[in-house]
């Protein structure tokens, strides 16, 4: 699978997001890092440009609730309703399901191990073998946790 991997916002942390990046590398998958401070309209289009398959997000800043809605709005904007968004980072349990409202998949919060995503990942391609719709565009009516 290709990946985006990105840091939205004005948030500088950005180790988790590498070691996120180099853990689907060694699982298999095509990741593109989009490195630091990209607003959702960068990442739409970096995720454009590569063919991405999904977008993950690692947000540390607080500002979840505002950009990770405006992506997915953004990729459904492009015509990319097919592309899946993961986040991880701190974001609080209260905030999430309005998250998974707006087409976020699943969310992995500190602590989670790198074989916890890369199975989200192959539940993923289970499910569009399935035929199932998993991006953006609509509601599969699951999310992982």
């Amino acid at each position: 699978m290709r990946i985006v991997v990105a840091k939205p916002g004005l948030d500088g942390h950005d180790r988790g997001a590498k070691v996120i990046a180099r853990a689907l590398r060694d699982g298999g998958h095509e990741v593109i890092y989009t490195g630091l401070r990209r607003t959702p309209a960068e990442i739409v289009r970096i995720v454009m440009d590569e063919d991405a398959a999904a977008v993950g997000l690692s947000t540390l800043s607080g500002a979840h609730a505002i950009l990770i809605p405006r992506l997915c709005g953004g990729l459904r904007e492009a015509g990319m309703t097919d592309v899946v968004v993961f986040a991880g980072g701190i974001i609080p349990e209260e905030d999430r399901p309005a998250l998974f409202e707006e087409g976020v998949r699943a969310i992995f919060g500190p602590g989670t191990t790198t074989s916890e995503i890369l199975d989200f990942l192959k539940t993923l391609d289970e499910r569009a073998e399935a035929g199932e719709a998993i991006g953006v565009g609509e509601d599969p009516g699951w999310h992982w946790e």
